[in-house]
């Protein structure tokens, strides 16, 4: 295990070189000169090469590479355009915000994405799987920001269950101690005994990670669904069955262990995903997170900042991805010894 562990860290560093060259190339290639794409049009002469200067771009491409290659090392992401603060101190504050509603909305998503398809793949053909299924697809049709809408219509305004955005209620004294508010608000409740920050961040975070979660829950359960009907025909299934073991243990112990890799694969990928895509949850629900931060930065042309914020997804895709391999050499040991 540790043998190829070690194989597949020496792998990602070829991928996260060419993130990091990727990302370089994007901006330094565009067209335009990106200080004065910062400044707007209406700057003075001197305030543009005051900027070129001070983000280095008034040097040779080749050198200007090698100095952000320098930086990036270090994690150093210059400071931000338009805030003035270093852009690592805000990737740092407002990220947990965007791996906590990610987390949610994929455990959300994989639990109900697999239970849905393995109810779907054991009643093959009966109402129960036809009713599944248009369920899957109607959640994969449904764009986020109508669902978060109408979520919000109905069980925020309609109902008052829920509410309409933030990370916590803001009558409420907390002060972060991980950026993590679940974390956090669990610390608070062993310190001081009141679990009312918890259950606040609990309410807050129901309607976005719904939202975000649908469609890969649509997705996940039409690809365990698809995974297990394949499992379900093979040989050793129809033995077990013959040799009397219970139909619950063959779905839950046998079928679906094999049935999982496909869908460990989507999981995976769709996590990423959801990292680079919460942009439209964030905006809708207020969410503080590190999507919309970067929406705002492309659209304030706050190139470091931009450069930053790609660079630290793209390097959480990657070891997001690791993980999944990971969990492959676990669930079938053959893909390890492979």
């Amino acid at each position: 295990m540790i043998r190829y562990l070690v194989k597949r860290l020496a792998l990602l560093i070829p991928t996260l070189f060419g993130v990091v060259t990727l990302v370089f190339a994007m901006i330094a290639l565009s067209p335009g000169d990106p200080a004065q794409a910062m400044l707007g049009e209406r700057a003075n002469k001197e305030s543009v090469e005051k900027l070129r200067e001070q983000l280095g771009l008034d040097k040779p491409l080749g050198v200007q590479y090698v100095n952000y290659l320098k930086r990036i090392a270090v994690l150093d992401f210059q400071n931000s355009i338009k805030t003035g603060q270093p852009v690592i101190q805000e990737i740092r504050a407002r990220f947990p915000a965007t791996i906590e509603l990610s987390i949610f909305a994929m455990l959300f998503a994989a639990f109900f994405g697999i239970l849905i398809g393995i109810v779907s793949a054991t009643h093959k053909n009966t109402w129960v799987d036809y009713t599944s299924m248009a369920g899957a697809l109607t959640g994969v049709s449904m764009p986020i920001f109508w669902l978060g809408l109408v979520l919000m219509l109905i069980f925020s305004i309609g109902l008052n269950l829920l509410p309409t955005g933030g990370r916590i209620d803001i009558r409420m004294y907390f002060t972060p101690i991980t950026g993590f508010y679940v974390l956090d608000s669990i610390i608070y409740l062993f310190k001081e005994g009141n679990p009312a920050y918890l259950v606040s961040v609990i309410k807050h975070l129901i309607l976005p990670a719904v939202a975000l979660g649908t469609i890969p829950l649509a997705i996940i359960a039409r690809i365990t669904r698809s995974s297990m009907l394949e499992v379900l025909k093979q040989d050793y299934i129809r033995t077990a069955r013959a040799a009397g073991i219970s139909e619950h243990k063959i779905i839950y112990q046998y079928a679906l262990r094999n049935a999982l890799l496909p869908v460990v694969t989507v999981i995976g990928l769709q996590f990423g995903l959801l990292l680079s895509g919460a942009i439209l949850t964030e905006t809708i629900f207020a969410w503080p997170g590190i999507g919309k931060w970067i929406y705002n930065a492309i659209e304030a042309r706050d190139y470091p900042a931009v450069q930053g914020g790609i660079i630290i997804i793209a390097t959480t895709f990657v070891f997001i991805n690791l993980v999944v391999d990971l969990l492959y050499s676990v669930i079938n040991p053959k893909v390890r010894l492979s």
